[in-house]
């Protein structure tokens, strides 16, 4: 993929820049949609894509083109067709496109073959128990690893394969100054609280349906993270993996109707953290 992009773009770095920044526009308008189409909210909002990109901004190295910037177009792909396994008359042409969209993310790095767990949960949420609809998802999530294979054999490039195959921590040596450190964890941490205080009352007036959408939601955010934390520190912005799932879940502490008061509260505090995030040194 790089070795496209330099022969159109060469060594201009605006060019990536810019690349990026329109993948992660584009990225939060579609994680609006997701949240919109499948009613995941009481009223049509823009609120997701807001906190989408208000966290993805609070680190430069999420804004930067990156694997992990196009991993999560595979998990926003897969969470959105795992939800529409309700919605559906051809179950099993969905389920085998989730774990094809799964599959893609652990090709990119390793580490992302815990999402395979995902992919179970939903079987388990939206699905009946039925033997064939369990083979279509394993048959959709082991596709790209028997394309993968043969073509590395038809090249010649087996021994590629233990290359693959790796974990690490995300922790690097040149870790951020411990003020920053301090305030963007403490942050995103109350964001978090705040949304899944509010998340509460709102999802307990929510059909079935959405409900799972929900705890599918919260698989994907534990999953994220533990997939961000085991991804080898030369995988620059590996965490920005859970930003999709905790934007999602903060965007209920902005649209509280209820408390207003909070709701505002909320959002001066996302926007003076973004601000500090932004002008401490790092």
């Amino acid at each position: 993929m790089l070795a496209g992009l330099h022969y159109v773009f060469g060594k201009v770095a605006f060019a990536y820049t810019f690349l990026a920044l329109l993948l992660t526009f584009i990225q939060a308008l579609y994680v609006n949609s997701i949240t919109n189409r499948h009613k995941m909210f009481n009223r049509f909002t823009y609120i997701p894509a807001f906190v989408f990109l208000l966290l993805g901004s609070v680190y430069p190295t999420f804004s930067q083109f990156s694997e992990p910037l196009i991993i999560n177009w595979f998990l926003l792909a897969a969470l959105d067709t795992m939800f529409g396994f309700t919605q559906t008359t051809q179950p099993r042409k969905l389920i085998y496109n989730a774990g094809f969209f799964l599959c893609l993310t652990a090709l990119f790095q390793f580490s992302f073959l815990a999402f395979f767990l995902l992919l179970l949960v939903a079987m388990v949420l939206f699905r009946p128990v039925n033997l064939a609809e369990w083979t279509v998802a394993m048959m959709g999530y082991l596709t790209p690893f028997y394309i993968t294979a043969c073509l590395l054999f038809l090249a010649d490039g087996l021994h590629l394969l233990p290359q693959w195959a790796h974990i690490g921590f995300s922790i690097t040596s040149h870790l951020p100054t411990t003020r920053y450190l301090v305030i963007s964890i403490s942050g995103i941490v109350l964001l978090l609280f705040a949304g899944i205080y509010a998340m509460q009352g709102n999802v307990a007036m929510s059909n079935i349906y959405v409900r799972r959408d929900w705890t599918a939601i919260s698989f994907y955010l534990i999953l994220a993270v533990v997939g961000a934390f085991i991804t080898d520190d030369g995988v620059k912005g590996s965490w920005l993996l859970v930003i999709p799932p905790i934007s999602i879940v903060v965007a209920h502490a902005l649209q509280m109707e209820k408390n207003r008061r909070f709701c505002n509260f909320i959002f001066y505090f996302s926007l003076l953290y973004l601000i500090l995030c932004l002008f401490i040194p790092k």
